[in-house]
């Protein structure tokens, strides 16, 4: 809910989904769940349908997939970084899912320091071989990090455990490369924000304050 350029950065998320055609869109909540709500309400005046599912403990990334499970068997859905900001294009990383028939997608960021980031190899039909989470400096083999933004077949929900917490990254993401599944890499062109400090943050505000002059 802090605000980049006059508005929440959830809500840039939110608002980037229904360009692309989303239509129903599931927030998780924890911190502050009702700042959230009372904003977005049932997100009609932002092009979608929101539903929400609240986290009394955290799940990590994936266990909060997880936990929107029953909203999430329809087919494939998306899943988006709450605290990262970007003008992908969903409906082309979409498309790229599908066109692979991939079992999940991971849209990747070119980032020139990569160590916070999990970091991503990928064959020459853009098919993950390599996930690590964070990497320490001696292990960095790539620059390409995952950009917070996935799309999944509905089948992932059942490898994710329901009584602790799991992530993306550490967790789910080794699991099915390691298992053979279909995961790909959709290397993006658009510029990504990542807010994960204070520093990022007043970086950010930058960038929009100079995209406004």
């Amino acid at each position: 809910m802090i605000e980049i350029g006059g508005k929440p950065v959830l809500q840039y998320n939110i608002e980037l989904l229904a360009r692309a055609g989303v239509r129903e869109a599931v927030v998780n909540l924890h911190y502050q769940p009702d700042a959230i709500r009372s904003h977005f309400g049932d997100g009609r005046r932002f092009g979608v349908t929101i539903a929400y599912e609240y986290e009394p403990e955290l799940l990590g990334t994936a266990g909060a997939a997880r936990n929107a499970a029953a909203r999430l068997r329809n087919g494939d859905f998306i899943v988006v970084y709450g605290d990262n900001l970007s003008t992908i294009d969903i409906a082309a990383l979409t498309a790229f899912h599908r066109e692979k028939d991939a079992d999940l997608t991971i849209a990747l960021f070119h980032r020139d320091d990569p160590g916070p980031s999990g970091i991503v190899a990928v064959d020459a039909d853009s098919r993950v071989t390599r996930f690590v989470e964070k990497p320490r400096a001696g292990d960095v083999f790539s620059r390409w990090v995952n950009a917070g933004y996935l799309v999944a077949k509905s089948s992932v929900l059942d490898l994710i455990p329901a009584d602790r917490p799991y992530d993306f990254g550490r967790d789910l993401l080794p699991r099915l490369i390691g298992d053979g599944a279909r995961v790909f890499g959709y290397r993006m062109t658009e510029p990504l924000w990542w807010i994960d400090s204070l520093e990022d943050y007043r970086r950010t505000q930058a960038a929009f304050a100079e995209q406004a002059t």
